[in-house]
């Protein structure tokens, strides 16, 4: 999320982007009273999930981690919309992604069970027909999106924060 030119690619909105490199979801429930509630935002656009997989974390404990953090955020700010953007399939960690999908899935259903959560699927898209992530929407790294995965990314989420934002404005 660092490396997402956020305020380019949604000029219209007030966004603050808040990624930090290496982050663990367990960074952002440390740091959020900080760079987070200060700000009271009608609408976060979550991620994060990637690295503490790679970190030997289970797809449980990442649930649990961002069930957490809704908590958190939903007792401060009862009516700020969360958008949880699934963790996403990359070549370098492709051996990660069934503990991956197992995280996204639990994350999807927890979602629908509260209208101040979305989820937005942004692994389907950069899913080739076969399956495999798209080469050509990385980085040399193959883990990192490069600026036509962020663009399509953009694209395909405005949509939701367009719903998230009239939402938490009803």
């Amino acid at each position: 999320i660092r490396l997402w030119q956020t305020r380019e690619c949604f000029p219209d909105l007030p966004v603050l982007n808040r990624g930090f490199g290496g982050s663990q979801i367990s960074d952002v429930n440390y740091y959020a009273g900080r760079i987070v509630l200060p700000y009271a935002p009608k609408v976060i656009v979550f991620y994060a999930g990637d690295n503490d997989i790679a970190g030997g974390r289970s797809a449980r404990q990442v649930f649990d981690a961002y069930k957490a953090f809704t908590t958190m955020v939903h007792a401060s700010l009862p009516k700020t919309r969360i958008i949880f953007v699934c963790i996403k399939p990359s070549r370098s960690r492709w051996t990660l992604w069934p503990v991956m999908s197992e995280a996204n899935a639990m994350v999807r259903e927890y979602c629908g069970k509260d209208r101040r959560l979305y989820y937005f699927d942004a692994a389907s898209p950069l899913l080739d027909s076969e399956g495999q992530p798209r080469l050509e929407l990385f980085l040399a790294d193959q883990l990192h999106l490069n600026a036509e995965g962020y663009k399509l990314w953009t694209g395909s989420l405005r949509p939701l924060i367009d719903e998230a934002l009239k939402s938490a404005t009803e």
